[in-house]
């Protein structure tokens, strides 16, 4: 058997949707499928309301087929078909969006006949209450040539907005027209709301037409039909416009003028209408499935666009985003390792050096305090008391400069934790630094030193010399005066000169005892600087071994986490990453294949294709 090339285009649709699981679709496409193979051409009249349709579907079949006048307006969808006799019925069908099946196994519809000269006052005020249970329309069957040769007119409610067209009976109306007529009246030109109700038909019709009614009541009318041709391609809308006048067409009909039928504009009408039965199973067909696969694949496509940027977006929330975090853990915690080793060395280094510059002002005032005490007191007076101020202040000094030396610690072990705060391991280890006090009595007693006494015998024998000088000098120079060499005067001299001796040697002793004294405190405290600054080095470095293995100790326990945790990162990784790719390959192979399937069906428009062979078709 001989079939169609958009046929096997329309079934590898269906296959498709099939594959996509999109049984929605699929019942769609074999109502279309169905409708394209009947050879009746079903044309559905749409309008705002008062425009004219009832009127220009009466005056095709030139028959009071549809109510008009008197105020009537069309409330239920009037399908006008060919009949051996005038008949009528009232239709109910129950609509798949009420939760009932589609296709095959949908519920019958419900017809009710009704009286052909009554159908108007029948119908009036019987719209659907419910319209998302059930569709609701009139079918008129009559005796007329046009409706024999396969031609089915449908007269559809006036609706006021887009959202009329969208409804549940305007919808399924819409899906199953082969031609779209589009009213509007002469009066006035095409609205905003005609042109949005127009753009959205031609998306899913490849056969529209505007009919430009009442051109027998405005005398301007071509001008009216200029602009809305105007609007038309302003609006990108290829649908040509077709003036009419259903009057002029009805009495043309009554009378049997053929010229006034000519000027009601009908025949181009008709014969377009004609056409388009004619080319239905080929040229309509074929521009049909083209907007039908552009609807349809456009569907299927858009889950597999969703789901490819799904993939982009995951990888922010998934494996990936995981093991991005963990390899910035790794980092991190790199930088942390280098980070608090550089403080620890650093502050260490300071401490050291500020430790160090303390103790030395403490002892440099003690001995400032010592030299001015001495300057002043006999070494050989009150040297147990002073003995035990100089302990007292080295000790004071010492307790001074390891209480500083704790609190630089924990300051310094504060400053490494810190590092450690987005961890949650901010706690510094525990020590204990050792009191002053044993390091004070490691020091050597600071004896008496040995200073030179002056002794009685010392003093006699200094105060010898001494007078001795001043008794030979005076006595000499009293012998010029004729007296004796010894004589009061000359041994006054040697008392005064004696004395004077006994004092500069004992002023001499003095310094000397002072020096000595100065000098071996200085000793001793040297000493004492050089013990305590070894053992705050010594500490130091103690607590900086404490610090250094507690928190080298915490880095090995974060690292050793933190690379398992990069480990499994990975693992999830690279098996989400395969999973994804092959999901990506799969969407992309899809994707080519709706794109060739889309190729496919919009070439049968650019070219009338031959057919080909294929098996018999249900």
């Amino acid at each position: 058997m001989i079939a169609p090339m958009w046929l096997d285009v329309l079934d590898e649709i269906a296959r498709t949707c099939v594959a996509h699981g999109r049984d929605d679709l699929l019942t769609w496409l074999r109502q279309r499928r169905a409708q394209l193979l009947d050879p009746t051409l079903r044309v559905l009249v749409v309008g705002e309301p008062k425009q004219g349709k009832s009127q220009l579907v009466n005056a095709l079949v030139n028959a009071p087929a549809c109510p008009v006048g008197d105020g009537r307006t069309t409330v239920l969808p009037t399908v006008v078909q060919h009949a051996e006799t005038p008949t009528a019925a009232l239709v109910r069908t129950p609509l798949p969006a009420a939760g009932r099946p589609a296709g095959p196994a949908a519920p019958a519809a419900d017809r009710t006949p009704l009286p052909i000269a009554r159908v108007a006052a029948e119908i009036a005020g019987r719209a659907p209450r419910h319209p998302a249970v059930e569709a609701v329309h009139v079918e008129i069957g009559l005796p007329r040539g046009l409706l024999g040769a396969g031609i089915v007119l449908v007269d559809t409610p006036g609706i006021d907005e887009l959202d009329g067209i969208r409804g549940p009976a305007a919808s399924a109306a819409l899906a199953r027209a082969d031609t779209v007529l589009m009213v509007s009246d002469s009066t006035r030109e095409l609205s905003v709301a005609e042109l949005n109700i127009l753009l959205h038909v031609v998306r899913s019709h490849a056969n529209v037409a505007v009919v430009q009614t009442k051109t027998d009541l405005v005398a301007n009318w071509r001008t009216v039909a200029d602009r809305n041709r105007q609007h038309l391609a302003g609006a990108g809308i290829p649908a040509p416009l077709i003036p009419v006048s259903a009057l002029l067409r009805l009495r043309a009909a009554a009378g049997d003028d053929r010229a006034l039928n000519d000027e009601s504009g009908f025949p181009p009408l008709i014969a377009r209408i004609m056409r388009d039965h004619g080319d239905k199973a080929d040229r309509l067909a074929r521009t049909s499935v083209g907007l039908i696969a552009r609807t349809v694949l456009e569907q299927l496509a858009a889950p597999l666009r969703a789901e490819l940027s799904g993939q982009d977006a995951a990888e922010q929330t998934g494996p990936i985003s995981r093991l991005h975090a963990a390899q910035r853990e790794v980092d991190e915690l790199r930088r942390c390792t280098t980070r608090w080793q550089n403080t620890l060395s650093d502050e260490m280094a300071h401490l050291l050096s500020d430790l160090e510059y303390d103790l030395r002002d403490r002892t440099r005032t003690i001995l400032r305090e010592v030299d001015e005490a001495f300057d002043r007191a006999d070494p050989l007076v009150g040297w147990e008391t002073f003995q035990e101020w100089l302990d007292g202040s080295l000790v004071e000094a010492a307790e001074a400069n390891h209480r500083w030396l704790g609190q630089r610690c924990e300051w310094v072990a504060a400053q490494v934790a810190g590092h450690f705060t987005r961890y949650g391991y901010d706690i510094p280890p525990r020590w204990q630094v050792p009191e002053p006090d044993d390091v004070v009595d490691r020091l050597p007693v600071l004896e008496r030193p040995d200073a030179d006494r002056f002794t009685a015998s010392q003093k006699l024998v200094s105060g010898m010399r001494g007078s001795y000088g001043g008794l030979l000098m005076f006595g000499l120079a009293m012998t010029l005066a004729g007296m004796p060499m010894i004589n009061p005067v000359s041994i006054g001299a040697g008392v005064l000169f004696g004395g004077k001796s006994i004092r500069d040697e004992g002023k001499s002793l003095l310094r000397r005892r002072q020096a000595t004294v100065k000098s071996a405190v200085q000793r001793h405290v040297d000493d004492f600087f050089i013990r305590m600054t070894k053992d705050c080095r010594d500490t130091a470095r103690q607590v900086q071994r404490v610090i250094r293995d507690h928190f080298t100790m915490l880095t090995e326990e974060l690292q050793e986490a933190i690379v398992q945790s990069f480990r499994s990162a990975k693992q999830a990784a690279d098996a989400d990453s395969a999973v994804r790719e092959q999901r990506r390959r799969e969407i992309q192979q899809r994707m080519r294949r709706l794109s060739a399937l889309y190729e496919q069906a919009q070439g049968l428009t650019s070219a009338r294709p031959a057919a080909v062979p294929l098996e018999p078709r249900p």
